[in-house]
């Protein structure tokens, strides 16, 4: 089995599973060890994939029925007016992406869904091992944002709008969005 073999497999398995699979179990299924399993993981997640590690295994969160991309403008300190915006209508921040004119598409998951998430997030953020990536453009960035309808993505995007959070994608961006 190659590896592009084995992380459509993956991918099946957590479909199909209701609950999270150890990487021991994933390595059984495919005849690896649990160490692959988890170079594995992180393949399909530059991918885009969603998946999640939680103290019982992955887990492969589908997006929702509806998702949108938005590109926003902001310094750090709105980051919070933000996040709240899109998760106090409905939304769930599924990631963050920049487009680097040297580097290209650089993007991490996030799944922020509640103001929970956002404070946990925020704490994240202050601990000062980081930045936002937001800082490498100048502000500009990109979000997935999921919902149960395009009519709570239409509120989400009036109101990252009136905010003047929402700012145009220019042409050259939208063949490196879509890589």
């Amino acid at each position: 089995m190659t590896g592009t073999e084995r992380r459509k497999k993956l991918l099946n398995l957590m479909r199909e599973s209701k609950t999270p699979l150890s990487g021991g179990a994933l390595g059984s299924a495919t005849g690896v060890s649990r160490q692959v399993i988890v170079q594995d993981i992180a393949l399909l997640r530059t991918e885009g994939y969603s998946i999640l590690a939680t103290a019982r295994g992955y887990l492969l969160e589908e997006p929702a029925d509806t998702m949108r991309l938005f590109k926003v403008f902001h310094d750090a300190a709105a980051t919070e007016e933000e996040l709240t915006t899109i998760v106090d209508l409905g939304g769930c921040v599924v990631d963050v992406m920049v487009n680097h004119r040297v580097y290209g598409k650089v993007s991490a998951p996030l799944q922020i869904k509640n103001r929970r998430d956002v404070q946990a997030f925020l704490k994240n953020l202050e601990s000062g091992k980081s930045t936002p990536l937001l800082n490498v453009t100048s502000g500009y960035h990109f979000h997935h944002v999921s919902a149960e309808s395009e009519e709570i993505l239409d509120e989400i995007e009036d109101a990252l709008r009136r905010k003047h959070f929402l700012t145009e994608v220019f042409p050259y961006e939208q063949e490196e969005i879509r890589k």
